[in-house]
């Protein structure tokens, strides 16, 4: 009741004082168009402009009430075109992981206008496409996917990449890797494509150059890296040791090799190789010495029997070694060889006789027969060589030789006549 008595006395307050104005304030609106004039009070056209406002503000309500349906509906129809379209992608994606390759190509292409997500229907109906060996509609797919989203170069790229790294075109598929590799370093996935393809057209040089940004990425164990590392430097070394003008080469690898590595005998023999075939016998010797100084084994200890340096020099080196190993059959062999050359036919004599000692071989009877048989002491010559060949004899396969074929048809041929008679 307080309420309405405030109202009724501040509205005839209000009354009152533009009642007041009018009378005090004279004034006249005059509006002219053309050769037609309009006049009227300055208040009363004061109360025609206000009403025209509200006329106009209602009208405009009235107006976006009547849209605003309309636009409900097309948001709606959108929506609803979204949900049907995310539907479709998700039975696409399942029929692509079952398999059903045609199915999931025409679901996910169907669905990819609405999706809000294109590039997941275009990229997975390449991969379907790719699939059943439809190698151009996949092509179709990947453009499409350019099409309809910004910034999707790489995911396309890589997408295009594994596509050909399965048809079997490595070549352009490292063209594609080389442009990502360049746009996006050190990217993961890139990364390992490319180790992918370098491993599967046996590019060594590039797996080389490759290890140290996979294992920073972390994308191989160290055991992987120490793999990958001596399989590249010894199919580089083997590859270039083919041709001994490339012996720069070789030993430009050598130079370039992890220090665990050089202590690997595979890798000290085939470096050692590549150097004889390359005349360069006196940096083989070093090689080895430094080899068998810092780790003994037995196939460079017969390698370092075979140079042609300096017997003397090595045979000295030899006993050397002898003295803290007097029982390697190995290094016995050795310095009966290195004996040999160097003229000492009866201390060669003993060296071989006491590796035999130490573990009888094919190969340290063969030097004894021939050595004899040198000295003229054809009985043992012969005993030796007898020797050799039942220790070759014993590490053949066992297979049917004519004795035993003789024996078995002279055996059939008594029977035969047993039965006869």
């Amino acid at each position: 009741m307080r309420k309405l008595i405030l109202l009724i006395v501040a509205g005839l307050a209000v009354g009152a004082l533009f009642g007041h104005l009018m009378m005090s304030v004279p004034g006249y609106w005059l509006i002219r168009v053309g050769d037609t004039s309009v006049q009227t009070s300055f208040w009363f056209g004061l109360v025609l402009l206000l009403g025209a406002f509200i006329v106009v503000h209602f009208a405009l309500r009235l107006l976006s009430g009547i849209i605003r349906p309309v636009g409900r509906f097309r948001t709606w129809n959108s929506r609803a075109r979204n949900r049907r379209a995310m539907k479709r992608t998700v039975r696409g994606l399942v029929a692509l992981t079952e398999g059903r390759w045609k199915k999931a190509e025409k679901t996910l292409i169907h669905a990819a206008d609405d999706s809000s997500t294109p590039l997941v229907n275009y990229l997975s109906a390449a991969l379907a496409a790719h699939y059943q060996g439809h190698h151009e509609k996949a092509q179709e797919h990947l453009n499409q996917a350019q099409l309809t989203t910004d910034g999707a170069d790489s995911a396309i790229g890589l997408m295009q990449a594994q596509l050909m790294i399965d048809r079997q075109q490595p070549e352009e598929a490292l063209a594609i890797l080389n442009r990502l590799d360049k746009k996006l370093p050190n990217h993961p996935q890139v990364l390992k494509l490319l180790k992918q393809v370098h491993l599967s057209v046996n590019d060594w040089d590039g797996v080389r150059q490759l290890i140290p940004r996979l294992a920073a990425q972390k994308l191989i164990t160290q055991q992987e890296r120490e793999q990958l590392e001596f399989k590249a430097y010894r199919e580089l070394i083997i590859f270039e040791a083919k041709n001994p003008t490339n012996i720069e080469r070789v030993r430009g690898l050598w130079a370039d090799m992890p220090d665990y590595l050089r202590g690997n005998t595979e890798l000290i023999v085939l470096y050692t190789e590549a150097l004889l075939q390359a005349n360069e016998e006196p940096i083989a010797e070093r090689l080895l010495n430094h080899s068998l100084d810092n780790h003994w084994d037995a196939r460079l200890v017969k390698r370092y029997g075979l140079l042609n340096v300096d017997a003397g020099r090595q045979l000295a080196k030899a006993e050397k070694w002898l003295q803290e190993r007097p029982n390697d059959p190995e290094l016995l062999l050795t310095c009966g060889r290195l004996s040999l050359r160097t003229g000492k036919w009866e201390k060669a004599l003993e060296y071989f006789e006491a590796s035999q000692r130490q573990r009888p071989s094919g190969e340290v009877c063969a030097e004894l027969a021939r050595l004899y048989a040198s000295l003229g002491e054809h009985n043992k010559s012969q005993l030796y060589y007898r020797h050799s060949v039942d220790m070759l004899a014993k590490s053949l396969p066992s297979l049917p030789q004519p004795s035993d074929a003789d024996d078995s048809k002279q055996s059939e041929s008594q029977k035969a006549v047993k039965k006869s008679a």
